[in-house]
């Protein structure tokens, strides 16, 4: 089937325009930021989180503006709406973290050069451009089918999604005595992201139809033991805060503490809105 192309007008739409945006300035960002260097291990970790989240979301960015103007996009295998306001919702979440990230670094090094502060301004400007595409995807009416991700829920999963994926990289760099603390910990993100990711791409690829069991019941399963591990979690983030070892960062503790706990608010609400589900359905 030869491949259309679509009209220089679909690239001055404000959704283009948001999503060139990010583009621009997400490349100035990784650009930028690629020849700092890291002296720690620990700081070394957080270098490359900001570097590949950079790096990721423009190329996941830069291919769904190149098959938007081709018009590939009806012909792939999946939910475009769901694919396009997930790249929006997790590339502003991520960017936004690695916005954080990225001057925490400088600060433990001491030192911050101008391109270095151009980087953390490209970034956070990045951030700011999936967060307009996001408004705009949410902001279209109901003839256009903003898709499930683009919901409440939808949203929720997102940043399940978000949370489980921070929470494992501030766990990289930790190395203490309390191993068995750290290895829950790991397994309980490890379990819920693994749920989380698995049901954002059952929605991308438009595969909720083909599920063996009821799809809402599976979801309310998930939710649910995403906050009864979350508990566990938050709770031992809690105690090794209040006692730190002296071998870890308090402020890497806190900040696994603070994500745990949003993350576990993201489950308890998803969880609300899976039950309320259910029961407008029986």
């Amino acid at each position: 089937m030869p491949v259309t192309f679509g009209e220089l007008s679909t690239l001055t739409t404000p959704l283009s325009v948001a999503r060139f945006w990010a583009l621009l300035f997400g490349c100035l960002a990784f650009s930028l930021a690629a020849v700092t260097n890291t002296s720690e291990y620990y700081l070394n970790t957080f270098h490359t989180f900001c570097m590949a989240t950079w790096c990721i979301f423009f190329i996941l960015t830069f291919f769904i503006v190149a098959i938007n103007f081709v018009q590939f996009h009806s012909l792939l295998p999946l939910s475009w709406k769901n694919l396009t306001a997930t790249v929006s919702a997790l590339g502003m979440l991520m960017t936004m973290a690695a916005t954080f990230a990225f001057p925490w670094i400088l600060v433990q090094q001491k030192e911050a050069k101008p391109r270095e502060v151009a980087a953390i301004v490209g970034s956070f400007l990045s951030s700011l451009g999936y967060m307009v595409e996001l408004q705009l995807i949410r902001s279209q009416d109901s003839q256009q089918q903003r898709g499930y991700m683009a919901s409440v829920p939808g949203l929720l999963k997102v940043l399940q999604v978000f949370g489980g994926c921070v929470a494992l990289v501030l766990m990289v760099p930790q190395k203490s005595e309390e191993e068995w603390r750290i290895g829950i910990s790991a397994t309980v993100y490890s379990l819920c992201l693994a749920a989380s990711l698995g049901t954002v791409l059952v929605m991308v690829g438009d595969c909720a139809g083909r599920c063996p069991v009821p799809f809402d019941r599976l979801l309310a399963g998930f939710s649910t033991l995403g906050v009864l591990l979350y508990m566990v979690a938050t709770v031992i983030c809690i105690t090794r805060v209040l006692s730190p070892p002296n071998d870890i960062k308090l402020s890497v503790l806190m900040s696994e503490t603070v994500i745990a706990s949003i993350t576990l608010l993201a489950y308890t609400v998803d969880l609300a809105f899976s039950v309320k589900l259910l029961c407008d359905r029986n």
